[in-house]
């Protein structure tokens, strides 16, 4: 039987035991009891069409039978090891068979940790210490992570903006900051350093943005060219835009890749992925102390995790998986935008058909400054609409699911009518 708890306790709950009521994911007031499909219910018993997906994991949607059954029959034989097990070594061939640059795989728990150890590997690699990002690119939540992610305060190309307290300030001299989509600033910058440079880690589709075209080859290109790592953050992308990540999706290969969210199946894991003569750095009997990069983790390649993941890539390698998703997104993407121009608010709907949303702005949106400017207000009250009338997103995200289905759609598009009718007046 479902006791349905009154929202107001475990609200006042959260806000004596967790620093502002919640988890410092998602807005706290929002306590989520149970999902399955595409949906999800409170704790109050408030149905919502989930866009959220748990940030990105449930690409399945909740609950999805075979992932479960898969899950329901490790756990009475094991949830954890400190040790190799079966699963885990099954995942890391799929990943390297799946991934173009994938030859050697190392898993940890979650996708900051990847970003961290890729950023690491490949100064060990390179002997050299600075890292090259894009402004508005997330990394996780390292030190190194957390530069120029979301400045409130625009500094000049290159320097970078711490985007928490607690870093140490000799870190933001370690980090070069480019504006994404633009290749030639990104070139000269890479010319002018790359004697300084360990890596250059880029968002191959940054938060939103596509990449331009040309971008990611161009990069490709300039960093092979002075032999500097290229790292492409696939957290958010890997298998999202197909089987083969965004890497696949763009046509471009990096030096190294990391993944999390959709490999785990909705469970703590992620991972490096990359060339072996980089990736040797983990392994010290091939590179001696001095090359030697430790890397260990509790839960690292645990085989629950691994089974969830090992069959969700089975369910997407499957002919013709993401031919619905795909098809959906697009109508849906097509379909706001036509919303948009019946109520005269200026905006447009950017991303890819698995993952987008409505930026209210009609400049071309081409990196985060040009975001930044949009009409935050409008999106604010957009949003708040949407959860009223049962629809669960972010800030700035559809996240879409192969359980989304017609009926969601349908709902989705009449709330988000709802909520530009309810604007004041322009």
């Amino acid at each position: 039987m479902n006791v349905i708890v009154p929202e107001t306790d475990l609200a006042e709950a959260a806000k004596r035991v967790l620093p502002a009521g919640g988890f410092g994911n998602f807005a706290p007031e929002v306590i989520i009891r149970e999902g399955k499909g595409s949906r999800v219910r409170d704790v109050a018993g408030k149905e919502y069409i989930d866009y959220l997906l748990g940030s990105g994991p449930m690409f399945l949607g909740h609950g999805h039978p075979e992932v479960i059954e898969a899950v329901l029959a490790q756990i009475p034989k094991g949830c954890t090891f400190f040790a190799n097990n079966e699963h885990g070594i099954r995942l890391a061939e799929v990943l390297v068979d799946a991934l173009p640059c994938a030859e050697r795989i190392r898993f940890v728990s979650s996708g900051s940790e990847a970003d961290m150890y890729a950023m690491r590997v490949a100064r060990a690699f390179r002997k050299r210490d600075r890292i090259l990002k894009f402004e508005g690119g997330y990394h996780g939540m390292s030190d190194w992570g957390l530069m120029s992610l979301a400045p409130k305060r625009l500094a000049n190309f290159p320097v970078a903006v711490p985007d928490s307290a607690g870093i140490p300030k000799s870190i933001q001299e370690e980090v070069l900051v480019a504006p994404f989509n633009d290749l030639e600033t990104a070139k000269a910058m890479i010319a002018a350093h790359h004697e300084e440079l360990g890596g250059v880690i880029v968002e191959p589709f940054q938060r939103l943005i596509p990449p331009a075209p040309g971008f990611l080859q161009g990069l490709r290109d300039v960093t092979a060219q002075y032999g500097i790592p290229l790292i492409f953050d696939e957290v958010v992308t890997g298998f999202r835009f197909c089987y083969g990540g965004a890497q696949s999706y763009y046509g471009v290969t990096p030096d190294l890749c990391t993944l999390g969210k959709i490999v785990g199946g909705g469970f703590a894991l992620a991972a490096i992925a990359g060339r072996a003569d980089i990736m040797a750095h983990f392994d010290r009997g091939l590179v001696g102390d001095d090359g030697f990069l430790m890397q260990v983790g509790t839960l690292s390649g645990n085989p629950v995790a691994s089974v969830a993941g090992l069959k969700t890539l089975e369910i997407l390698s499957r002919p013709g998986a993401y031919d619905g998703v795909f098809a959906y997104g697009k109508k849906m993407m097509a379909e706001l935008t036509g919303l948009l121009q019946q109520h005269g608010v200026p905006g447009q709907v950017l991303g890819e058909p698995t993952l987008f949303d409505v930026v209210f702005s009609a400049e071309e949106l081409r990196d985060y400054r040009a975001v930044m400017r949009a009409d935050a207000n409008i999106a604010k009250a957009v949003n708040a609409s949407l959860r009223e009338s049962g629809i669960l997103k972010g800030d700035s995200k559809y996240y879409l699911s192969t359980a989304h289905d017609q009926a969601d759609y349908d709902q989705t598009l009449s709330a988000f009518a709802r909520a530009l009718a309810g604007l004041p007046a322009r």
